[in-house]
């Protein structure tokens, strides 16, 4: 079984060897937010997971297990094993002055050639555990555990403080290429190792439950990554779902310039995954069907867009919708339309909308700086044959989608 739990949904399925899905269930959540705070209360994952893991096991055997989640997302233990407050989630940015703290610190050259992260951003483990320390000093003395959503999970499962490495990347507190927590950054935010989980890596048996074995899995991200097939250089992944998520393996961790955007996650002993992302991708197909195509489906759409010529006829569309993260940080850019002519129909402003996004692509290959043999197309925006079709033309590369749609329970699986 493999269970993926993203930003307000947990997804299992279970497998058999061959990779073909027995079972699957879904369970959807809503966060709380207010303002720049996103929060979720912590045993409410335990619920979802032990309601999923009850559903499957009810319809399937499970034989063993793993979890990938999403990064960031922070909860924090107090000596009973309670947590102090509701869980962090990634998208809070309240730490925003101890990140800057943090980056005037230790600069950037720093921070990317120990963690392979290329900016110091609020959401940031690191930059939460200093908020804590400076806002909340009576919950800081109460403190005995810091950990990520999946350690959280495990630790419910299993009783151990346990962890993997894929998910700390983004903490700024792990070494990326020793496997190790960086002292340094843990003497500036006030806390050490015995405040943190023990560091596995990931597919390693950690425990058991309800008789099925429990494993390490992985930052959700790279959980779709080797659900993929990513499995050598020169192969890249491209998730088009509400966002752009590229993905490709990478042996070393490229070496530092001024200005680098691809950040690097650990997956394995000289295995890296360079990703780059957009806030907006598929996002932005659903918002125009939404608002103005809200009588056609998907299939409709495609069949008239492709009637369009490549270049939508000088329409052009711009989609940063929320911002830009790479390759320019600005999250007040906002999207656009040029080239408006009497000519133009519904039709040219989809097929503009996909040639959009697949410029993006183009651009995020660039700045891999790595040759690319193929490209494998995930998320909902795979499903669009004209829209892979297009990604192929504008990118100059082959692009391929898979049978089996669930890469990111998948992945996990294969590491159980």
């Amino acid at each position: 079984m493999g269970i993926d739990i993203g930003t307000t949904s947990l997804k299992g399925c279970v497998f058999d060897e061959q990779g073909n899905e027995l079972a699957s269930v879904t369970k959807a959540y809503t966060l709380i937010t207010e303002g720049e705070l996103v929060e979720f209360p912590a045993e409410k994952y335990f619920n979802l997971f032990e309601e999923a893991y009850n559903e499957l096991s009810a319809k399937t055997r499970i034989d063993a297990f793993a979890i990938d989640t999403q990064g960031e997302t922070l909860i924090f233990l107090d000596k009973e094993g309670k947590p102090l407050m509701n869980a962090i989630v990634w998208l809070d940015n309240r730490a925003d002055k101890e990140a800057k703290t943090i980056e005037d610190t230790f600069g950037l050259k720093t921070v990317y050639e120990i963690t392979g992260q290329t900016e110091v951003p609020a959401g940031y483990p690191a930059a939460k555990v200093l908020w804590l320390k400076n806002n909340k000093p009576e919950l800081f003395a109460k403190l005995d555990k810091v950990l990520l959503l999946e350690d959280y999970l495990l630790y419910c499962i299993t009783g151990k403080f346990v962890c993997e490495k894929s998910l700390y990347s983004s903490t700024l507190y792990l070494d990326i290429r020793t496997g190790e927590y960086w002292k340094e950054m843990l003497d500036v935010i006030g806390i050490d190792e015995s405040h943190l989980p023990v560091l596995y890596e990931s597919g390693e048996k950690v425990g058991e439950y309800q008789g099925a074995t429990v494993c390490t899995g992985a930052l959700d991200q790279i959980a779709g990554f080797i659900g993929s097939g990513i499995v050598r250089e020169g192969l890249v992944s491209e998730m088009t779902g509400t966002a752009l998520a590229v993905c490709a393996l990478s042996k070393t961790i490229p070496p530092y310039y001024d200005g680098i955007k691809v950040p690097a996650y650990y997956v394995a002993k000289d295995k890296y995954c360079l990703l780059m992302w957009a806030p907006t991708a598929g996002m932005v197909m659903e918002w125009f069907k939404k608002n103005f195509c809200e009588n056609f489906d998907f299939k409709t759409i495609d069949e008239e867009a492709a009637k369009i010529p490549l270049g939508s006829e000088g329409l052009t569309i711009a989609p940063n919708m929320r911002g830009s993260v790479m390759p320019t940080n600005d999250p007040e850019l906002r999207g656009g339309i040029y080239g408006m002519d009497l000519k133009h129909t519904r039709a040219h402003f989809s097929k503009a909308i996909m040639e959009s996004i697949a410029c993006l692509l183009r651009q995020y290959l660039e700045c891999l700086r790595l040759p690319v043999d193929e490209v494998i197309s995930i998320g909902g925006g795979a499903k669009s044959a004209l829209w892979r079709q297009i990604k192929a033309d504008i990118t100059g590369k082959k692009v391929v989608t898979l049978k089996n749609k669930e890469t990111g329970c998948l992945g996990t699986a294969i590491y159980a």
